[in-house]
């Protein structure tokens, strides 16, 4: 905090041996100079000098991030920053404010929050910026010794490399939409960060796969995407694909894969996204496994549920005649085996379980038949029905702040997954059924745009994520019963 300072060098001693750690990336002086200081270490001491003539009535901050760790633990000084003037006064103003997941609403630790000038605003994404500092737990910041202007304020959660640099593929962004003029102190901006949807379609992944089926990956969520082969042209003719459940990758199974080479599409809504060629080798050979997953849970099948079976790939025949269903060791005839209507990999088995009763079903090599004759080996299961009194019902009553305005509501687990979601407009009662127990939670998109799904935000658009209200109020699930909550949806969302 020294004023009218006018020395060449600076030395910081510390009470105990420590080290630099990421000095490129961590340390910065704003405002910058051409020539950056040179930084040693020398026992307790860091030495720091500088290399250019610093301006004239200039406050001056040497940010050190989280550089400074001490030399046997590597605990960090977060924020660590040294403040000088080269005039009478100091910068005094300061900037704080709090960072929080755009999805979930907590807040973010070791997010780097940052000011830009207006006449620097082009630098982000190109350069590292000079005044930032990191949030806390609570995912609080706070930057000082700031001098009057206006600003532009964004926060960036890096996935990797530490440089303060956007990387829009990898990192998170959250910003303020309106330009900061910094005359006093500002306090308690609120910041959602969220992950951009990339602007230009690129591909990712793409391989044969040991089984012969193909895996393409790409950057974005497309929302009606297709596939088509066009070299060779008559394998376009009888493949099978699947696209996941966020449009970002799909499997296609050929039925031929005696070619050398094979080129294939991505489109959008009709519209070419990009083509690829994909080499196979002459000696290449393949392994089909026709073993499938079930949704049998801990030796247990959901009362309120079918048998299902999901195979890695298309089956193109089945032998019922090879599969054995024992009912406490009793063999039973009288099962249903028909494919899902809704997956082409699936199967269902449909037959009158019944409580505390044990099931065994055999399924004997060859019951199940894939791409290029491949059949399965011999497998089994075990498994009992589960209770009804293990399962419960939430029933809500939702009212929603303006009558007619898109939202949807999701029920969340305790793995933060939805498991349930529907959109609504008006003030409704909803009933969950046959839950399994235990802890779930609400989460309400706003719906803006009324295309039933959470749109995230935009920085070069200005463009913000739309807004998501978490129920603050876990809504457990007990076994064998039935639970009444009221949820009022807030018109302004607490941060």
């Amino acid at each position: 905090m020294t004023t009218n300072f006018t020395a060449t060098d600076i030395n910081i001693e510390f009470d105990e041996y420590f080290k630099l750690q990421n000095q490129y990336k961590e340390f910065n002086i704003s405002p910058d100079v051409e020539r950056q200081p040179i930084l040693k270490v020398k026992q307790k001491t860091l030495e720091i000098k500088f290399q250019d003539t610093l301006q004239k009535n200039t406050t001056y901050t040497l940010n050190f991030g989280n550089m400074i760790a001490d030399i046997n633990e590597s605990n960090v000084i977060k924020n660590f920053t040294y403040v000088f003037s080269t005039g009478p006064k100091l910068d005094s103003l300061s900037l704080t404010g709090k960072v929080t997941d755009a999805i979930t609403g907590l807040p973010v630790l070791d997010a780097t929050a940052f000011i830009l000038p207006l006449n620097r605003d082009t630098l982000l994404g190109k350069g590292k910026p000079s005044i930032f500092s990191t949030t806390d737990s609570s995912g609080n910041f706070k930057m000082q010794n700031l001098r009057a202007d206006s600003y532009k304020l964004y926060v960036i959660k890096e996935s990797g490399g530490g440089d303060k640099i956007y990387q829009q593929p990898t990192d998170e962004i959250g910003f303020l939409r309106d330009t900061i003029k910094l005359s006093g102190n500002v306090t308690d901006k609120k910041i959602r960060l969220f992950k951009e949807e990339p602007t230009v379609f690129r591909m990712g992944d793409r391989k044969i796969n040991n089984d012969g089926s193909i895996l393409i990956t790409w950057n974005q969520k497309l929302r009606k995407p297709t596939v088509v082969v066009t070299e060779p042209s008559n394998l376009d003719v009888g493949n099978q694909f699947k696209f996941s459940k966020t449009n970002d990758s799909v499997r296609v199974w050929l039925p031929d894969i005696s070619f050398d080479s094979v080129k294939v599409s991505i489109l959008e809504e009709g519209k070419l996204q990009q083509t690829i060629r994909l080499t196979r080798g002459k000696k290449d050979t393949y392994v089909r496994p026709m073993i499938p997953a079930d949704n049998v849970e801990s030796n247990q099948l959901n009362p309120n549920q079918p048998l299902k079976l999901t195979f890695p790939m298309p089956v193109t025949a089945v032998d019922p005649s090879k599969i054995t269903l024992l009912e406490d060791s009793v063999k039973r005839t009288n099962f249903q085996l028909t494919k899902d209507s809704l997956d082409f990999l699936s199967y269902v088995i449909r037959f009158p379980w019944a409580a505390k009763t044990k099931y065994e079903i055999s399924y004997a090599e060859g019951a199940f038949t894939g791409p290029f004759n491949a059949k399965n080996k011999a497998f089994k299961k075990n498994f009992e029905l589960g209770s009804a009194d293990d399962y419960g019902t939430l029933e809500l009553k939702i009212t929603v702040p303006e009558q007619n305005k898109s939202y949807v509501v999701q029920v969340i687990n305790d793995k933060k997954e939805v498991v349930n979601q529907l959109p609504m407009k008006r003030d409704s009662s909803v009933i969950f059924r046959n839950y399994r127990a235990g802890k779930y939670f609400l989460r309400i998109v706003y719906d803006t745009n009324g295309n039933g799904v959470w749109d995230t935000g935009n920085v070069r658009k200005n463009l913000q994520p739309e807004q998501i209200y978490n129920e603050p109020k876990e809504l457990s699930i007990r076994a064998n019963w039935e639970r009444k909550e009221l949820v009022a949806i807030p018109k302004e969302l607490p941060i």
